[in-house]
């Protein structure tokens, strides 16, 4: 195990540390990175609130139109959550690939 000495583990450590530092100094000092975030930050709210919005509104519609006894608000209101949500990931990972 020559190759492997304390030293040599002790200068790899260093030159992770050294690394994540300088990488964590350059996105504060970078504004688009601040932006960026915020972009996501907006682009995921739209992302769900959307589908959930509209999924509220037509099971409003629904439950005025159609006597039933399941509330058609509910459902729809769950599934443009969970659109919502895919559609954020997708958006998400699309996002984190371009970058």
């Amino acid at each position: 195990m020559k190759g492997n000495t304390p030293e040599r583990q002790k200068a790899a450590f260093l030159k992770k540390i050294t690394r994540k530092a300088q990488r964590k100094l350059n996105a504060r000092q970078s504004p688009t990175q601040v932006w960026l975030g915020m972009r996501m930050f907006g682009l995921v709210g739209w992302a769900v609130t959307v589908p959930t919005l509209l999924g509220i509104a037509i099971g409003v519609w629904l439950d005025r139109q159609v006597q039933s006894q399941y509330s058609w608000t509910l459902m729809l209101l769950l599934m443009g959550l969970g659109l919502g949500c895919f559609n954020a990931w997708y958006w998400v990972t699309k996002e984190s690939q371009g970058h």
